[in-house]
């Protein structure tokens, strides 16, 4: 542990620059695999300091790698740069006021965690330069992990096969090493062929494909008393046959998320879904096909590297805001109601304190069980294929639900700086110590591998899909 400080300081010193990518980045939120813009400006970053960049990693466009050293342990540092759709919003305003109607908006802190990532990855190269240590850092730059489960075809193509370890954070309301809770998902798109007709003059000679959209959601519906209580099914209507009331829609798709705990009962439960689907279109007689959109494993720990991590944690201590950024918390708070403040405490397995506490001024213990509400996350292929350790770091005020507005305009004040920095510290000095370390990969290595033994990996995604890469309509 001696020296740490040393990376500390490598972050101190290209922190502006880093700063400064996130708040370009977070004024250009771009979604699902069209971070051109965004990409450009990780390419141009890594460039700058001094990496050796690939650029359409894993054939896909807005991924981008950069790697500096040339031989010994490889340490992977994940990073992310898109936004979410429909959540434009002026950032600093504790109050809804979108820049765009309709616009995007970096609603889950992603030009936090990229940069940081890449803050991160900077100082880790100094430190090799300076120690003289042969070791590699790579800084993975990946796109579209809200839907598009980027990292997964980046696994399946081989980009993790050299990495000793890999790290990674995500902005959170609270400051803790992640516990290895997610769901493993798959998208899977429905689509009914029916036969049209005229809705009064001849409804007989119909067989709707809206219909078997609607028959499949209630088979679904039924099935949520008899699914594993951690489990989710949820759906969009992607093409619901048009608007005309008076015609019997022919041709009708319906987007079904499905989430399980770990990839067997996925299966289990894909499996259960298509056969509800298949009722429908019985039902219906109507014809259904279905294709896979995306997917993605549940996140398994690494108990070794966890653990190291806790200690970095622990030795930076609790993040230092400063009166501004807790009257601004203050603000956003009047914005969202108790169980949002108190769903951030249960999550982390806090109590909530007697005083209302605006932004988070502790460090969570390693083995306190959070509850509940666990998402997904393509992080998640990487622990399979590679041992994987992850922080939440405080960026934002506690309760602070995200995937809203309420995230966004906190994306470029001073605490989502702070926080930010300090994810870029605790990624590096835990970098550090897996580089010097070597007992310590080869137990990580040997924690991955036994769970490898019991529960072997296969890819959510099938044979023959691809990452969904749709150009962007210029004008």
């Amino acid at each position: 542990m001696q020296n740490s400080d040393v990376i500390w300081d490598n972050v101190d010193r290209h922190k502006s620059d880093l700063i400064g990518l996130s708040d370009r980045v977070f004024d250009m939120p771009e979604t699902l695999y069209n971070e051109h813009r965004s990409v450009a400006e990780h390419t141009a970053m890594l460039t700058e300091k001094g990496f050796r960049v690939t650029e359409n990693a894993a054939g896909i466009p807005t991924a981008v790698l950069g790697e500096a050293g040339d031989e010994g342990p490889v340490v992977a540092i994940l990073g992310e740069f898109d936004a979410l759709p429909y959540l434009s919003q002026e950032p600093g305003l504790a109050e809804p006021s979108p820049l765009e109607d309709g616009g995007n908006g970096h609603g889950c802190g992603h030009n936090l965690l990229g940069a940081a990532a890449l803050l991160a990855a900077i100082a880790v190269k100094d430190w090799l330069e300076e120690a003289g240590i042969k070791a590699r850092v790579r800084y993975y730059g990946c796109p579209a992990e809200e839907g598009g489960a980027a990292k997964a075809f980046m696994v399946r193509e081989g980009l993790f096969d050299d990495v000793d370890v890999a790290i990674s954070w995500h902005p959170a309301t609270f400051t803790a090493v992640s516990r290895a809770n997610s769901l493993a998902n798959t998208r899977i798109d429905f689509t009914f062929h029916g036969k049209a007709s005229h809705a009064a003059a001849s409804p007989e000679l119909g067989r709707s494909a809206l219909d078997a959209v609607e028959l499949m959601n209630i088979g679904v519906n039924y099935m949520r008393e008899h699914m594993p209580d951690d489990a989710r099914v949820h759906y969009a209507y992607l093409d619901a046959g048009g608007v005309a009331p008076n015609v019997v829609q022919h041709r009708a798709t319906v987007r079904q998320l499905v989430r399980a705990r770990d990839l067997p009962g996925l299966r289990s439960l894909i499996e259960r879904v298509k056969k509800i689907a298949e009722g429908a279109a019985l039902m219906t007689e109507t014809r259904v096909e279905s294709n896979v959109f995306t997917g993605v494993s549940n996140l398994i720990g690494n108990r070794p590297l966890e653990e190291v991590m806790q200690v970095e944690v622990d030795r930076l201590g609790p993040i230092p805001f400063d009166d501004d950024d807790r009257a601004f918390a203050r603000e956003i708070q009047k914005t969202l109601t108790d169980d949002d403040i108190a769903v951030s405490f249960r999550r982390c397995g806090m109590p909530p304190p007697e005083k209302g506490l605006a932004l988070c001024d502790f460090v969570a213990p390693l083995d306190l069980p959070g509850a509940g509400g666990d998402g997904s996350t393509d992080v998640g292929d990487v622990s399979w294929a590679v041992p994987t350790v992850q922080a939440r770091i405080a960026t934002c005020a506690v309760g602070t639900p995200f995937h809203t507005w309420q995230t966004v305009a906190q994306g470029k004040v001073p605490a989502a700086h702070k926080g930010m920095v300090y994810a870029a510290k605790v990624m590096a000095a835990t970098a550090k110590r897996a580089i010097e370390d070597p007992s310590l990969r080869a137990k990580a290595k040997e924690t991955h591998s036994a769970y490898l033994l019991k529960t072997p990996y296969v890819c959510p995604l099938p044979e023959g899909v691809e990452p969904p890469i749709v150009k962007q309509a210029t004008s």
